[in-house]
């Protein structure tokens, strides 16, 4: 079944930053959301109702799902370093 994938600005000025190679792959893999947004290496994080992170190599994807409308919002993406939460 497909999901409604919704990526917001700040997101989008975020690809548009980073290396075009990295840019791909996080972008091929919010297409893969529409599809299984539960797939790959996702944890909930603690102490938020229902964030969830999913790990792309050095980079953090930070999203919410929703089951009943079978939607996902991507809030940020940032890149894991040694000063990075």
């Amino acid at each position: 079944m497909i999901w409604h994938v919704e990526v917001d600005r700040s997101v989008n000025k975020y690809l548009a930053r980073i290396p075009k190679k990295d840019a791909a792959r996080l972008a091929a893999t919010l297409d893969e959301f529409e599809t299984n947004p539960l797939a790959g290496d996702i944890i909930k994080l603690s102490g938020e109702d229902a964030v969830w992170r999913r790990r792309i190599g050095s980079y953090r994807i930070f999203f919410e799902f929703f089951a009943d409308r079978r939607t996902v919002l991507v809030h940020e993406i940032r890149r894991r370093g040694s000063n990075t939460y």
